[in-house]
């Protein structure tokens, strides 16, 4: 399966036919901190994956301003 890294950006092929918390782990990524993706779809830790798929795992990133208002609805 083709893999797209981001941060740094590479793209890497990996067996697939296993679950998403399986890959992140063989590749040492912990699962909490990485979001994976399949044709623009969130993917879950226990969704499989398999050989023909691509995906693309990106960093979690949170983050704003501390103590700023609240956003208006």
């Amino acid at each position: 399966m083709k893999v797209r890294l981001h941060n740094p950006r590479r793209d890497l092929e990996v067996r697939g036919g296993r679950r998403v918390l399986e890959v992140l782990t063989e590749m040492g990524m912990n699962p909490e901190s990485y979001l994976v993706i399949r044709g623009g779809a969130l993917l879950t830790a226990d969704a499989v994956v398999g050989d023909d798929d691509e995906i693309e795992i990106r960093p979690v990133i949170s983050g704003g301003a501390a103590g700023g208002a609240p956003c208006a609805a």
